[in-house]
């Protein structure tokens, strides 16, 4: 799990809750269980403890940067990093079995959306929040090129991240492969897709929303069983994620109501 420093890792820098500093304390952290969304280590640093620490790391599949020292620097907030700066999420993440016991203890089909690469920290608060109010069981978001749960989608999401679970996932087409097999089935907003009303989206189903600027990438739409298209009459050609991911999330819930 073993990327360069990119504009993701600004965003988050940005919006950061949580910055843990120095080798004991990051270690520490690690093998204490708190959610860390992501490790930056000095480029080119082989000492025995900073190794242990990037061991405990890949063991628990925590996403790893090398930077120089100058970017650690910028990072660290005592001046006193020793090489490593960790960002800690400010909730604690969920799981999926958590999800779809959910929807069964509510007598619902599951319905679950996930998020292919939404790296604004406000539009996943507020897909979190919609999220909650459509009565969707969680949200999916990848370890990799995302926004993890930072102070600022906590807040945006207007308390909703109290009450809708949030799993953080190595691998999104995977988990679509697994959850395939526990019956659900995939639609993803796609501007060539069929109409959102022409298409029945009712059972169990997971909404998939794509990158701010790039959309649903290629193997995860590929995985997906349809393409929902959201009408639009205007002169520009796309919605806001966020705005996206809440009018299809309520036809879900009017498709659902009716079917009632």
């Amino acid at each position: 799990m073993q990327e360069k420093y990119n504009e993701t890792d600004r965003n988050e820098e940005s919006a950061r809750t949580l910055v843990i500093e120095g080798r004991n304390a990051v270690l520490e952290a690690i093998r204490a269980g708190k959610p860390i969304d992501k490790l930056f280590i000095l480029d080119g640093c082989q000492d025995g403890p900073v190794r242990t620490i990037v061991r405990e790391a890949k063991k628990r599949r925590i996403v790893l940067s090398f930077v120089d020292r100058e970017r650690l620097s910028h990072l660290s907030e005592t001046g006193k990093h020793q090489g490593v700066v960790a960002f800690a999420a400010a909730y604690e993440y969920s799981d999926i079995d958590c999800m779809l016991e959910l929807a069964e203890k509510k007598g619902e089909d599951p319905f679950l959306i996930l998020l292919d690469g939404i790296e604004d920290p406000h539009n996943l608060g507020a897909i979190i929040r919609t999220a909650n109010l459509a009565g969707a069981h969680g949200v999916i978001i990848p370890k990799r090129r995302a926004s993890g749960l930072t102070a600022t989608v906590a807040k945006t999401s207007a308390g909703a991240l109290n009450y809708t679970p949030v799993a953080k996932v190595t691998n999104l087409v995977n988990t679509m492969k697994e959850l395939k097999k526990k019956g659900l089935w995939f639609v993803c907003a796609d501007m060539g897709g069929r109409l959102m009303y022409d298409m029945n989206m009712t059972g169990p189903i997971g909404l998939v929303i794509g990158n701010e600027g790039e959309g649903v990438s290629r193997l995860v739409r590929e995985n997906c069983d349809f393409t929902a298209a959201v009408p639009m009459k205007g002169e520009i050609d796309s919605l806001n994620a966020s705005v996206a991911a809440g009018v299809l999330a309520y036809e879900i819930v009017r498709q659902r109501m009716s079917a009632k």
